[in-house]
């Protein structure tokens, strides 16, 4: 059954990328192999430097237009909306700011255009639907949405239609797309400074405590505690956290910060208590795992791991590769 679902979310999104993409009927079926004349055509037509996402303005007023409504609540509202899901004080537009269009912020921008993709951390190809599941478990700390679901599939209407006119296999040229942007390596926080920074710049959104506080727009996310993310979020690695920090914080003061000041500031949210992520040994299991990583993986010893805290339903929060049916079918 779960390889039966897989199957039709693949469907039913296929459908979803060819309206996001514009391509016609006639498109479609000219563009019947790789090497198409239609195919190349729109990859060279594509400009990621002028493509830009588009506005809410824009979702259409039909059908697919509802679902684009509503994966975008989804996204902005994520653990009101999806509470069994996304337990914490978290939401989707915490880290992707701006419903996912902002480009120091990992944005969501033309990453339908990159999946099925490979992921090393988990060291197979996954589908976007896992790639959401990913962040539901580690960087919501909550369950895995059933990718059978509608939730699911408004969440990735949303996604795809973010990307609209992004060509499949263009979407790594777009402004962003690597993700949290690269800081530099020989940098390393200090937990001490960072916690004196955090007092004068962090405290009035985030609290002492850091627990944030959601009724305040767009929703201050909790840094810490039962109700924060994991620690097999990226946000748990130092350098990730330090480039969020720099390029977004405090909010809408992005860059006002040292580097420095970066990476302290990351130093001393991440040493602090958070969910453990169940499964997480089993992150890059043919070795490579980055410096940063704060729990130990194949060939890698924990980089200052934090303190863990128990998951109320640890066989909810692990989203596993995708499996061969034909191994399956063997072992019956």
């Amino acid at each position: 059954m779960q390889n039966m679902s897989r199957a039709g979310t693949l469907a039913v999104s296929l459908v979803i990328l060819a309206a996001a993409c514009r391509i016609d009927d006639t498109s479609r079926q000219k563009a019947s192999g790789p090497d198409s004349t239609a195919t190349s055509a729109a990859h060279a037509a594509f400009d990621p430097a002028t493509w830009r996402p588009p506005a809410d303005s824009e979702i259409p007023g039909d059908s697919l237009g509802a679902s684009i409504r509503r994966g975008l609540a989804l996204v902005m509202h994520t653990a009101d909306s999806l509470p069994e899901y996304a337990p914490g004080a978290l939401s989707c537009t915490n880290c992707h700011i701006n419903g996912g269009r902002t480009a120091d912020a990992a944005p969501l921008t033309g990453s339908y255009a990159r999946f099925p993709k490979y992921m090393d951390r988990t060291g197979a190809v996954i589908g976007l639907a896992d790639r959401v599941n990913y962040c539901f478990t580690r960087s919501l700390a909550g369950n895995k949405l059933p990718v059978e679901s509608r939730e699911m599939e408004d969440i990735l209407s949303y996604i795809a239609w973010l990307s609209s006119g992004v060509p499949v296999g263009e979407g790594k040229k777009i402004d962003g797309s690597e993700g949290l942007r690269a800081m530099p390596g020989e940098m390393v926080g200090d937990r001490t400074r960072g916690q004196a920074v955090f007092t004068a710049k962090c405290v009035a959104c985030h609290g002492p405590n850091g627990a944030g506080n959601p009724a305040i727009p767009p929703g201050i996310p909790a840094l810490w505690g039962p109700r924060s993310f994991s620690v097999g979020a990226s946000m748990a690695r130092q350098g990730k956290a330090a480039s969020f920090i720099w390029h977004n914080m405090p909010y809408g003061l992005g860059k006002s910060l040292t580097q420095q000041e970066a990476f302290d500031v990351a130093a001393f949210v991440t040493s602090q208590p958070r969910p453990n992520s169940p499964g997480k040994e089993q992150d890059w299991p043919t070795g490579g795992a980055p410096a940063d990583v704060p729990y130990a993986t194949q060939g890698h010893a924990a980089f200052l791991p934090p303190p863990l805290l128990p998951r109320a339903n640890p066989n909810r929060a692990i989203v596993d590769p995708p499996a061969s049916v034909r191994r399956k079918a063997a072992s019956r």
